[in-house]
């Protein structure tokens, strides 16, 4: 799945000569975390979020602060005096995956998407990869997750696909992740049904070990080498 189809499209952007105060209040108005800064060519050049602009705001904790004055600063600064120009952007024609793992190693929230240009086309979110995610998995409906513990080796999906499709029940997804055991992987079907007791007694049969879905963590994935 492309980036272009998940990015929420009608992004709101200012230019770099916004006071900080107007751009708290844009984010306020809009329920909005991160503003993108642009260009009269709408290029992108730089980044504004709620954090950098709650740096900026005075301490409630100083008793010494001058009201009046810290006012009159704030007035004055402008997006381009907090912005950040050090963008971490990303193609329209990324994945959704590339996102996921840009965000997992920059531990950033959301990414502009800039095209070849770099004129802004969207935004990319958590949230939005959230919603794509939901409708991927198809967790909308109301189903049952499995956890099926397999050896590594090819066949094994085929398998459980098949015994799972006898018993005339739909997939809403699958999924196979790492498991803490060399030389196994975990299989997570979601199926669209509740009666899942004759599946998983038949996957038994079949040699598999059913787990309780709830015995998967992270602290048992396997550690970085």
């Amino acid at each position: 799945m492309f980036i272009n189809e998940s990015m929420s499209k009608n992004v709101i952007t200012i230019d770099s000569d916004t006071g900080v105060l107007e751009a708290k209040g844009i984010m306020a108005e809009h329920h909005i975390r991160h503003l993108p800064v642009t260009d009269e060519d709408n290029k992108m050049v730089g980044i504004v979020t709620d954090r950098d602009i709650r740096s900026t705001m005075p301490s409630v904790l100083i008793d010494t602060c001058d009201i009046d004055a810290e006012k009159k600063k704030l007035e004055k600064l402008k997006v381009t005096d907090i912005m950040a120009t050090n963008i971490i952007s990303i193609s329209p024609l990324n994945t959704l995956e590339d996102a996921i793992l840009l965000m997992h190693k920059t531990r950033v929230g959301a990414f502009p998407v800039v095209d070849e240009d770099g004129r802004v086309k969207g935004i990319i979110s958590i949230r939005d990869l959230m919603r794509a995610f939901v409708n991927v998995l198809g967790i909308k409906q109301p189903g049952t997750l499995l956890c099926i513990l397999v050896e590594d080796k090819v066949g094994q999906m085929k398998k459980i696909v098949d015994a799972i499709t006898e018993e005339n029940i739909p997939f809403g997804s699958i999924l196979v992740a790492r498991y803490w055991e060399e030389g196994k992987r975990a299989v997570f079907p979601y199926l669209l049904t509740n009666t899942v007791a004759p599946v998983k007694r038949k996957l038994q049969s079949l040699g598999f070990e059913v787990l309780e879905p709830m015995e998967w963590y992270l602290d048992q994935l396997p550690k970085k080498e």
